[in-house]
Parts: C-alpha cells; structure tokens; sequence
C-alpha cells in the first residue's frame, strides 16, 4: 500500500481562508449580478495575500474544481487559464511534430 497522501495536502493548513468558512468562496445556486461579483472580490481579496495561493489555484487546476474562488480566480476564470494553457500546449506539440 503506498503511504499516506497527506503531504499533497499540507499547504491547506497554511491557506489565509482557512477559518472563513466556504460563504465567501463559493455562490449560492441563485446568486447573481453585483451581489456574485462583490463576493468573489471579497474572497479575491483573502487570497491576494494568502501564502498558499499558488498551490491552492494549481490544486484547483489539476482537479478541475467546477465551483468557487481558488488561489484567486472564479470557476469562470480557472476554465478560461486551462482553455488558453490547453491551445498553448497543443500549439507546441503540433509544432514539435513538424521538425
């Protein structure tokens, strides 16, 4: 059995949201306008100065996490930053075909 995976998980101990509970970081299903754009910049304000922040977006990235602010982006953010890494990539792996 392989050992405890914990250590992928650390740096959540560390997180500046850690004790804010997940109302700030994540809209209520009918949510919307000025109320859902003032509360995803009060949660972009606690990661702006989280030391984790990097982590938690790539965390966020990697897992595809569908909703709520992490490392300081929206869900609609997070899938705009993979679509643009996603044709950044296959624009170099067409182009190392072709040598």
């Amino acid at each position: 059995m392989p050992g405890s995976a914990g250590h992928h998980w650390q740096w959540q101990s560390r997180a500046a949201c850690r004790e804010l509970g997940s109302t700030r970081f994540f809209h209520p299903a009918d949510e919307r306008g000025e109320d859902r754009e003032q509360r995803d910049e009060a949660a972009k304000q606690v990661c702006a100065g989280c030391p984790v922040r990097a982590a938690c977006l790539e965390h966020a990235l990697r897992t595809r996490e569908p909703y709520g602010v992490w490392g300081g982006l929206t869900e609609e953010e997070r899938r705009e930053l993979l679509r643009k890494r996603g044709k950044r990539g296959a624009g170099t792996a067409t182009q190392a075909r072709r040598r």
